[in-house]
């Protein structure tokens, strides 16, 4: 069974948060001649204080922009 973990920054609508899912069952199930049925996907969103990007938190970088 394979099983995919991804993380991403917290705010995204749902609806593309399942398009992810989608996509990423497709290309796994695809690429592994695995059933559909099998695929396992783990989305975990991460808050924009708790991700950081050249020592900075992605919620204040944000902001600058």
């Amino acid at each position: 069974m394979p099983i995919v973990n991804i993380q991403i920054l917290q705010g995204r609508p749902e609806e593309k948060v399942e398009e992810l899912i989608e996509n990423i069952t497709d290309t796994v199930a695809a690429t592994l001649d695995a059933p559909h049925e099998a695929v396992r996907v783990i989305v975990t969103e991460i808050p924009k204080t708790h991700w950081g990007r050249a020592g900075v938190p992605m919620s204040k970088l944000a902001k600058n922009k």
